[in-house]
Protein backbone atom coordinates (compact mmCIF):
# COMPACT_ATOMS: atom_id res chain seq x y z
CA UNK A 1 0.00 0.00 0.00
CA UNK A 2 1.75 3.06 -1.24
CA UNK A 3 -0.15 5.33 1.14
CA UNK A 4 1.44 3.65 4.14
CA UNK A 5 5.00 3.23 2.90
CA UNK A 6 6.46 5.93 5.11
CA UNK A 7 4.48 4.66 8.09
CA UNK A 8 5.80 1.15 7.67
CA UNK A 9 9.32 2.50 7.88
CA UNK A 10 8.44 3.87 11.29
CA UNK A 11 6.72 0.75 12.50
CA UNK A 12 8.90 -2.09 11.33
CA UNK A 13 12.26 -1.05 12.72
CA UNK A 14 14.00 1.29 15.07
CA UNK A 15 16.96 1.23 12.71
CA UNK A 16 17.62 4.57 11.11
CA UNK A 17 16.32 6.60 14.04
CA UNK A 18 18.97 8.75 15.59
CA UNK A 19 19.08 8.63 19.34
CA UNK A 20 18.45 12.38 19.21
CA UNK A 21 14.89 11.79 18.07
CA UNK A 22 14.13 10.31 21.48
CA UNK A 23 16.25 12.53 23.71
CA UNK A 24 13.29 14.58 24.89
CA UNK A 25 10.90 11.65 25.34
CA UNK A 26 9.77 11.21 28.94
CA UNK A 27 8.43 7.85 30.08
CA UNK A 28 5.43 8.46 32.31
CA UNK A 29 3.61 5.90 34.44
CA UNK A 30 0.01 5.59 35.61
CA UNK A 31 -1.07 3.13 38.29
CA UNK A 32 -4.16 1.14 37.30
CA UNK A 33 -4.42 -1.44 40.08
CA UNK A 34 -2.49 -2.77 43.05
CA UNK A 35 0.18 -4.24 40.79
CA UNK A 36 -0.51 -3.08 37.21
CA UNK A 37 0.75 0.11 35.56
CA UNK A 38 0.80 1.62 32.11
CA UNK A 39 3.82 3.44 30.70
CA UNK A 40 3.45 6.19 28.09
CA UNK A 41 6.37 7.29 25.91
CA UNK A 42 6.86 7.37 22.14
CA UNK A 43 5.17 4.35 20.62
CA UNK A 44 2.68 1.77 21.80
CA UNK A 45 1.47 1.90 25.38
CA UNK A 46 3.36 -0.46 27.70
CA UNK A 47 1.66 -2.59 30.34
CA UNK A 48 3.64 -3.53 33.46
CA UNK A 49 2.77 -5.96 36.26
CA UNK A 50 4.97 -5.87 39.37
CA UNK A 51 5.04 -8.02 42.48
CA UNK A 52 6.88 -10.77 44.30
CA UNK A 53 7.20 -12.94 41.18
CA UNK A 54 9.01 -10.29 39.19
CA UNK A 55 8.24 -7.84 36.40
CA UNK A 56 5.94 -8.71 33.51
CA UNK A 57 5.88 -6.31 30.55
CA UNK A 58 3.62 -5.88 27.53
CA UNK A 59 5.38 -4.25 24.55
CA UNK A 60 8.57 -2.18 24.62
CA UNK A 61 8.37 0.71 22.10
CA UNK A 62 11.54 1.71 20.19
CA UNK A 63 15.04 0.41 20.97
CA UNK A 64 16.55 3.83 21.76
CA UNK A 65 13.99 4.20 24.56
CA UNK A 66 14.87 0.94 26.34
CA UNK A 67 17.18 2.55 28.88
CA UNK A 68 14.51 5.07 29.87
CA UNK A 69 11.82 2.39 30.01
CA UNK A 70 13.93 0.10 32.19
CA UNK A 71 14.78 3.03 34.46
CA UNK A 72 11.08 3.84 34.90
CA UNK A 73 10.32 0.19 35.66
CA UNK A 74 13.00 0.28 38.37
CA UNK A 75 11.03 3.02 40.11
CA UNK A 76 8.06 0.64 40.26
CA UNK A 77 9.86 -2.53 41.33
CA UNK A 78 13.29 -3.80 42.30
CA UNK A 79 12.39 -7.32 41.20
CA UNK A 80 13.94 -8.88 38.08
CA UNK A 81 12.41 -8.57 34.63
CA UNK A 82 10.81 -11.93 33.84
CA UNK A 83 8.53 -11.89 30.80
CA UNK A 84 7.75 -9.62 27.85
CA UNK A 85 4.75 -10.14 25.57
CA UNK A 86 4.63 -8.51 22.14
CA UNK A 87 1.08 -7.65 21.08
CA UNK A 88 2.33 -7.68 17.47
CA UNK A 89 5.51 -7.23 15.44
CA UNK A 90 5.66 -3.50 14.61
CA UNK A 91 8.74 -1.59 15.70
CA UNK A 92 6.91 0.88 17.94
CA UNK A 93 5.79 -2.10 20.05
CA UNK A 94 8.61 -4.62 19.62
CA UNK A 95 11.59 -2.45 18.71
CA UNK A 96 13.17 -2.85 22.13
CA UNK A 97 13.02 -6.65 22.21
CA UNK A 98 16.76 -7.22 22.01
CA UNK A 99 17.44 -4.83 24.88
CA UNK A 100 14.68 -6.29 27.03
CA UNK A 101 15.96 -9.82 26.43
CA UNK A 102 19.44 -8.76 27.46
CA UNK A 103 17.89 -7.26 30.60
CA UNK A 104 16.45 -10.68 31.47
CA UNK A 105 13.05 -10.93 29.78
CA UNK A 106 11.75 -14.08 28.13
CA UNK A 107 9.85 -12.88 25.06
CA UNK A 108 6.40 -14.30 24.27
CA UNK A 109 4.34 -13.64 21.13
CA UNK A 110 1.99 -15.17 18.60
CA UNK A 111 3.54 -17.54 16.06
CA UNK A 112 3.12 -14.99 13.26
CA UNK A 113 5.05 -12.33 15.19
CA UNK A 114 8.10 -14.57 15.22
CA UNK A 115 7.63 -15.36 11.53
CA UNK A 116 7.59 -11.67 10.63
CA UNK A 117 10.54 -10.84 12.87
CA UNK A 118 12.51 -13.59 11.11
CA UNK A 119 12.08 -11.77 7.80
CA UNK A 120 14.94 -9.49 6.71
CA UNK A 121 14.63 -5.85 7.70
CA UNK A 122 14.45 -3.06 5.15
CA UNK A 123 18.22 -2.72 5.03
CA UNK A 124 18.59 -6.46 4.34
CA UNK A 125 19.89 -7.29 7.81
CA UNK A 126 18.26 -9.76 10.18
CA UNK A 127 16.92 -9.23 13.64
CA UNK A 128 19.34 -10.63 16.23
CA UNK A 129 18.39 -13.82 18.01
CA UNK A 130 17.73 -11.90 21.21
CA UNK A 131 14.94 -9.90 19.53
CA UNK A 132 12.91 -13.01 18.69
CA UNK A 133 10.17 -14.56 20.82
CA UNK A 134 11.30 -17.60 22.79
CA UNK A 135 7.76 -18.79 23.55
CA UNK A 136 5.07 -18.62 20.86
CA UNK A 137 1.43 -19.65 20.80
CA UNK A 138 -1.30 -20.25 18.24
CA UNK A 139 -4.56 -19.29 19.97
CA UNK A 140 -4.14 -18.50 23.68
CA UNK A 141 -2.17 -19.07 26.83
CA UNK A 142 -2.29 -18.11 30.50
CA UNK A 143 0.51 -16.70 32.60
CA UNK A 144 0.06 -16.61 36.37
CA UNK A 145 2.26 -13.89 37.81
CA UNK A 146 2.10 -11.50 40.75
CA UNK A 147 -1.05 -13.00 42.16
CA UNK A 148 -3.24 -13.21 39.07
CA UNK A 149 -3.69 -15.20 35.88
CA UNK A 150 -3.21 -13.14 32.74
CA UNK A 151 -5.01 -14.37 29.63
CA UNK A 152 -3.13 -13.87 26.36
CA UNK A 153 -5.25 -14.55 23.28
CA UNK A 154 -4.86 -14.18 19.54
CA UNK A 155 -7.29 -12.13 17.46
CA UNK A 156 -6.94 -13.05 13.82
CA UNK A 157 -6.28 -10.72 10.89
CA UNK A 158 -7.11 -7.52 12.74
CA UNK A 159 -4.35 -4.91 12.93
CA UNK A 160 -1.94 -7.60 11.63
CA UNK A 161 -2.04 -11.41 11.45
CA UNK A 162 -0.32 -11.79 14.83
CA UNK A 163 -2.24 -9.58 17.26
CA UNK A 164 -2.64 -10.50 20.91
CA UNK A 165 -4.85 -9.01 23.60
CA UNK A 166 -4.09 -9.53 27.29
CA UNK A 167 -6.56 -9.57 30.17
CA UNK A 168 -5.56 -9.24 33.83
CA UNK A 169 -8.24 -11.37 35.46
CA UNK A 170 -8.06 -9.98 39.01
CA UNK A 171 -7.27 -6.37 38.14
CA UNK A 172 -9.94 -6.26 35.39
CA UNK A 173 -7.57 -4.59 32.93
CA UNK A 174 -7.52 -5.25 29.17
CA UNK A 175 -4.47 -4.42 27.03
CA UNK A 176 -5.63 -4.34 23.41
CA UNK A 177 -2.40 -3.64 21.57
CA UNK A 178 -3.14 -1.88 18.29
CA UNK A 179 -6.56 -3.45 17.91
CA UNK A 180 -7.73 -0.23 19.59
CA UNK A 181 -6.64 3.36 18.96
CA UNK A 182 -8.55 5.59 21.37
CA UNK A 183 -10.34 8.51 19.73
CA UNK A 184 -8.64 8.16 16.35
CA UNK A 185 -8.73 6.12 13.18
CA UNK A 186 -6.69 2.92 13.50
CA UNK A 187 -3.82 1.79 11.36
CA UNK A 188 -4.89 -1.50 9.77
CA UNK A 189 -1.79 -3.06 8.21
CA UNK A 190 -3.22 -4.88 5.19
CA UNK A 191 0.29 -5.84 4.07
CA UNK A 192 0.77 -7.73 7.36
CA UNK A 193 -2.48 -9.66 7.21
CA UNK A 194 -4.73 -7.05 8.80
CA UNK A 195 -8.32 -6.56 7.65
CA UNK A 196 -11.33 -4.39 8.42
CA UNK A 197 -13.59 -7.35 9.20
CA UNK A 198 -10.97 -8.97 11.43
CA UNK A 199 -10.37 -5.69 13.22
CA UNK A 200 -14.07 -5.28 14.00
CA UNK A 201 -14.30 -8.87 15.21
CA UNK A 202 -11.28 -8.29 17.48
CA UNK A 203 -13.02 -5.36 19.17
CA UNK A 204 -16.18 -7.43 19.59
CA UNK A 205 -14.13 -10.18 21.18
CA UNK A 206 -12.64 -7.67 23.58
CA UNK A 207 -16.16 -6.76 24.66
CA UNK A 208 -16.62 -10.28 26.02
CA UNK A 209 -14.22 -9.31 28.81
CA UNK A 210 -15.19 -5.69 29.34
CA UNK A 211 -17.61 -4.43 31.98
CA UNK A 212 -18.31 -0.99 33.44
CA UNK A 213 -15.30 -1.26 35.75
CA UNK A 214 -12.74 -2.45 33.21
CA UNK A 215 -9.73 -0.25 32.53
CA UNK A 216 -8.61 -0.56 28.92
CA UNK A 217 -5.04 0.10 27.78
CA UNK A 218 -5.26 0.98 24.07
CA UNK A 219 -2.33 0.59 21.73
CA UNK A 220 -2.28 4.39 21.45
CA UNK A 221 -4.10 6.98 23.51
CA UNK A 222 -5.07 7.46 27.14
CA UNK A 223 -6.71 4.86 29.40
CA UNK A 224 -10.22 4.04 28.22
CA UNK A 225 -13.44 2.59 29.57
CA UNK A 226 -16.33 0.56 28.16
CA UNK A 227 -18.10 3.58 26.67
CA UNK A 228 -14.91 4.78 24.93
CA UNK A 229 -14.48 1.29 23.50
CA UNK A 230 -18.12 1.17 22.38
CA UNK A 231 -17.72 4.51 20.57
CA UNK A 232 -14.69 3.11 18.74
CA UNK A 233 -16.64 0.03 17.63
CA UNK A 234 -19.52 2.20 16.44
CA UNK A 235 -17.08 4.26 14.37
CA UNK A 236 -15.66 1.13 12.72
CA UNK A 237 -19.11 -0.26 11.94
CA UNK A 238 -20.32 3.08 10.59
CA UNK A 239 -17.37 3.42 8.24
CA UNK A 240 -17.77 -0.17 7.11
CA UNK A 241 -21.44 0.40 6.30
CA UNK A 242 -20.76 3.67 4.47
CA UNK A 243 -17.91 2.35 2.37
CA UNK A 244 -19.61 -1.00 1.70
CA UNK A 245 -22.54 0.97 0.29
CA UNK A 246 -20.19 3.01 -1.89
CA UNK A 247 -18.63 -0.21 -3.19
CA UNK A 248 -22.10 -1.64 -3.90
CA UNK A 249 -22.87 1.50 -5.91
CA UNK A 250 -19.81 0.84 -8.06
CA UNK A 251 -17.64 3.63 -6.68
CA UNK A 252 -13.95 3.40 -7.53
CA UNK A 253 -11.11 3.63 -5.02
CA UNK A 254 -10.33 7.17 -6.17
CA UNK A 255 -13.96 8.19 -5.74
CA UNK A 256 -14.08 6.75 -2.22
CA UNK A 257 -10.76 8.36 -1.40
CA UNK A 258 -12.14 11.76 -2.39
CA UNK A 259 -15.59 11.40 -0.80
CA UNK A 260 -15.33 13.19 2.55
CA UNK A 261 -18.99 12.52 3.34
CA UNK A 262 -18.18 8.86 4.03
CA UNK A 263 -16.18 9.73 7.15
CA UNK A 264 -17.47 13.25 7.95
CA UNK A 265 -19.23 12.26 11.19
CA UNK A 266 -15.96 11.06 12.70
CA UNK A 267 -13.69 13.55 10.95
CA UNK A 268 -15.68 16.22 12.79
CA UNK A 269 -14.90 14.44 16.08
CA UNK A 270 -11.16 14.55 15.37
CA UNK A 271 -10.65 10.88 14.52
CA UNK A 272 -8.58 11.81 11.47
CA UNK A 273 -6.19 14.11 13.30
CA UNK A 274 -3.45 11.48 13.63
CA UNK A 275 -1.25 9.84 11.00
CA UNK A 276 -4.22 7.88 9.66
CA UNK A 277 -6.29 10.76 8.34
CA UNK A 278 -9.75 10.53 6.82
CA UNK A 279 -8.45 9.96 3.29
CA UNK A 280 -6.20 7.10 4.36
CA UNK A 281 -8.86 5.37 6.42
CA UNK A 282 -11.28 5.49 3.46
CA UNK A 283 -8.67 3.90 1.21
CA UNK A 284 -7.88 1.22 3.81
CA UNK A 285 -11.54 0.31 4.23
CA UNK A 286 -12.09 0.27 0.47
CA UNK A 287 -9.09 -1.94 -0.23
CA UNK A 288 -9.88 -4.37 2.57
CA UNK A 289 -13.62 -4.65 1.88
CA UNK A 290 -13.04 -4.87 -1.86
CA UNK A 291 -10.51 -7.61 -1.31
CA UNK A 292 -7.64 -5.79 -3.01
Amino acid sequence: MKYFFSFLIVLTSAIGFSQGRFDDVEIKSEKLSENVYVLFGAGGNIGVSVGEDGVFVIDDQFAPLSEKILAKIKTLSDKPLKFLVNTHWHGDHAGGNENMAKAGATIIAHNNVKTRLLNPRRDGSNNPKEALPVITFKEQLYITINGEPVGVFHVANAHTDGDAMLYFTESNILHTGDTYFKGRYPYIDLNSGGSVNGYIEAVKRGFILVDDGTKIIPGHGTIANKEDYRAFLKMLETLKANISQAIAEGKTEDEVKADESLTKEYDDLGYGSGFINSERIRVTFYQSLKGK
